[in-house]
């Protein structure tokens, strides 16, 4: 048993029929972390979740989650927003609020309470006495997302909970999500938009194909690929190809190539002794995206969209 980690996974196996939707997947989430659970859809990441909840069971493999051997001992510290989302329409918003929370032994007047200072920090503070039916479909997610909290869960876990939200109500919930994690609660979410993860995760698995195919951080990721230059020249010309790397590619604005083992200086001396010379030049470090298509597979992930 590790006390540092608030979920610790083995070689997860789920088979329906004869697919195995999860296939041997390996995940640690060290406690007070925000961690990411990355890919395409169909990846295997929903299952994932509910056999780490306890919601399904594993075929194989063994997982304890807040330090259970059986996760539904934990449920009361716990917060779960799944991907399918359901609310009582004619509940208002505090109320209903209030409902989840007492689900998970929390107290209707406490948690009544802590449902407008939620609303209030989710700029859903004018919604409490509104009823759910009246809500747009984004702000009737963040009140839901607000019931997953109102415990004060240990562990809160989020099944693709940036899915048709307006872009206002994104950044709403990735302040909701750092106001978890410095609460001192540990963040389990799973998406398959790389901005999210980027900006949010302190560490990632990315799952392809029910496999895990990597474990770190984001700077990790990245670190998988090269930098890659991006050069304006001054002077075109019909030697300047031949000069660049064997990976250069040509656009609109100038030429995108990977960065030399040696550095660029040599090679800039060059185009500037050949004539060509140096309108712009950047160096760009390799996006997340950049490095799941390397870790993916561009065939995996067209086969996914």
């Amino acid at each position: 048993m590790n006390n540092n980690l608030a979920i610790n996974a083995t070689g997860l196996v789920k088979r329906f029929g004869d697919r195995r939707v999860v296939d041997g997947v390996d995940i640690a989430v060290p406690r007070g972390m925000i961690y990411g659970v990355l890919g395409p859809n169909g990846a295997g990441k929903t299952t994932t979740l509910r056999m780490l909840l306890g919601i399904i069971e594993p075929d194989e493999g063994s997982r304890t989650l807040l330090d259970r051997a059986i996760p539904r001992e934990a449920s009361d510290s716990v917060g779960y927003l799944p991907e399918e989302r359901g609310l009582y329409p004619a509940m208002k918003a505090r109320e209903a609020i209030a409902f989840m929370g007492a689900l998970r032994g929390l107290d209707l007047k406490i948690g009544r309470k802590r449902a407008d200072g939620l609303l209030e920090n989710a700029g859903l503070g004018h919604a409490g006495d509104t009823k759910i039916r009246k809500l747009s479909k984004g702000m009737a997610q963040l009140v839901q997302l607000c019931g997953s909290v109102v415990h004060q869960p240990e562990l809160l876990v989020l099944d693709e909970p940036f899915s048709g939200l307006d872009p206002v109500n994104q950044e709403r919930l990735e302040a909701l999500i750092r106001a978890e994690r410095d609460r001192g609660a540990t963040v389990l979410f799973s998406t398959h938009i790389m901005g999210h993860a980027e900006r949010l995760c302190d560490r990632l698995a990315i799952i392809a194909g029910g496999k895990r195919r990597f474990e770190g951080t984001v700077a990790e990721a990245r670190g998988m690929l090269p930098f890659k230059a991006h050069y304006v020249p001054h002077h075109e010309g019909d030697g300047l190809r031949a000069l660049l790397p064997r990976d250069a590619e040509q656009s609109h604005d100038g030429w995108t190539f990977t960065m030399p083992d040696a550095g660029i200086e040599a090679l800039l001396m060059q185009l500037i002794e050949a004539g060509y010379g140096i309108s712009g030049l950047s160096i760009e470090r390799p996006s997340l995206h950049d490095a799941f298509v390397r870790i993916v597979g561009r065939d995996a992930l067209d086969a996914a969209a």
